[in-house]
């Protein structure tokens, strides 16, 4: 046979990829059902968990400045050791982010898991990168931020990196890939990458893999979980909600599902929440790998719990990447007090009263739960333009923040007062301080942001 006539070679199998968690504090249960439907289908596979967030990845800094070798996700324990001596069995690779703010830790306490659990050590890689905190990027960030840099408490700096050192690390021989601050849809690009052995600028294939990634990163979202609303959205079984797993195709395209024998439903609604979910511009969803564009996008039911999602396409990646510089940000004090029974209201507005008399040099945020909380604001303009009612059963929930602690604390203590010198019949007093830390954005040249991997052995 000439070469001319030869036929092309074979096209990768689908890939299968599940995610088993959405946030810091997910469910720690989802990624037994989630391994046990990958392992049932067979075929490549991967399962990812999604932990981070902006104001996560801070406080993981703050727990690291304590404890050298904390700062990664506080459930890493609890998530992954049920599962890992059959992911590693079945050839299931692992990414996530829950390296946080120390990505080795996290990788260190893998390899002592996998060793309580008597098993072969994995070869686990730790992406590096994001950390854009160091001195020799500090004028880049100010040329940015400008002059108020000069006069933070930066607790971190992170850039959004993207999938081609996750794609790397795979390829390298990767069973576990740690990762800090990377793009949440990037834990599913990386081992599209991996596995397809795309370009690094097809950009139609990565934008597609990148709506994928989407539509995982928020776990049990995309499968009814802050979707059901009764009466309206009707959700079976949201107590045992199941957690998504996606079917990628070499052509980019994919389907969604969940593990089998599981709650919750995927439909064509829950796909298109989960779809426009924090998408600024349908099509210019920017991403470190791709800008991606689902303006053409159509979503199709193709079996009961399974949806496939076609026509996404893709352009040339961003020159700069979204870096977050979280810093101290004073204190936060915040006090709850609990009135009944008749007048209750008007009991609760008297003592907010009380403390804004008290408190001056507070700017006081005030909720009435059960009233008026969730639609008030800081200022207090919409509960002083309602007029009391007669509520019965109501919530009294006063915060303010402030840079002194001591000034911050006063707020707790009057709000304990109200014990004896408020109105009558007050009780359940709670109260809180927290250190507050507030965010600032920018985007720095993506030149300027150099990443890669490197195996825990090597480290």
């Amino acid at each position: 046979m000439s070469p001319q006539s030869a036929p092309p070679p074979p096209l990768p199998p689908p890939l299968l990829i599940g995610c088993a968690a959405g946030f810091s504090g997910d469910r720690v249960d989802a990624a037994s059902a989630v391994v046990d439907t990958l392992v049932a289908r067979g075929g490549p596979a991967f399962l990812i968990f999604e932990t981070l967030a902006e104001r996560t990845l801070a406080l993981a800094q703050l727990r690291r400045r304590a404890d050298p070798e904390a700062g990664y996700e506080p459930l890493l324990d609890a998530m992954l050791r049920p599962v890992l001596a059959r992911c590693l069995a079945h050839g299931i690779r692992i990414v996530s982010n829950f390296g946080a703010a120390n990505p080795p830790a996290a990788a260190r306490l893998i390899q002592r898991m996998a060793a309580e659990l008597g098993l072969a050590a994995p070869r686990i890689a730790v992406v590096w990168g994001d950390d854009v905190s160091g001195p020799g990027l500090r004028p880049a960030l100010r040329a940015e931020l400008g002059a108020v840099l000069d006069g933070l408490a930066v607790v971190s700096a992170n850039a959004y990196i993207g999938a081609e050192p996750i794609a790397d690390a795979l390829n390298a021989g990767a069973q576990i890939v740690v990762c800090g601050r990377v793009a949440d849809p990037s834990l599913a690009v990386g081992p599209a990458l991996a596995h397809f052995g795309w370009a690094r600028d097809d950009w139609a294939r990565l934008g597609a893999a990148t709506m994928a990634g989407h539509l995982l990163e928020c776990g049990g979202q995309v499968c009814g979980g802050y979707f059901a609303d009764p009466g309206f959205k009707e959700v079976p079984d949201l107590a045992s909600l199941g957690y998504p797993i996606a079917t990628l195709y070499a052509d980019g395209h994919c389907s969604i599902g969940k593990a089998d024998g599981t709650g919750g439903m995927v439909t064509t609604a829950t796909v298109k929440e989960q779809l426009l979910y924090e998408l600024h511009d349908p099509v210019a969803y920017l991403t470190p790998d791709v800008v991606a564009d689902i303006g053409a996008a159509r979503v199709e039911e193709i079996a009961a719990n399974q949806v496939a999602l076609h026509g996404v396409c893709g352009h040339a990646r961003p020159d700069t990447l979204k870096v977050n510089v979280c810093h101290e940000g004073g204190w936060l004090a915040e006090g709850e007090i609990s009135y009944a029974g008749p007048r209750a209201e008007g009991r609760a507005r008297l003592a907010a009263e009380v403390l804004r008399q008290r408190l001056p040099q507070l700017e006081l945020r005030v909720d009435l739960i059960g009233v008026l909380s969730v639609l008030a604001d800081d200022a207090g303009r919409l509960q002083a333009q309602t007029p009391a009612g007669e509520a019965k059963d109501v919530r009294l929930r006063v915060a303010a923040s402030h840079a002194d602690k001591a000034q911050a604390e006063r707020l707790c203590r009057e709000v304990t007062a109200l014990y004896t010198c408020g109105p009558a019949g007050g009780g359940g007093v709670r109260t809180t301080l927290t250190a507050r830390l507030n965010t600032l954005s920018c985007l720095l040249p993506r030149s300027l942001v150099q990443t890669g991997f490197t195996m825990l052995e090597d480290l």
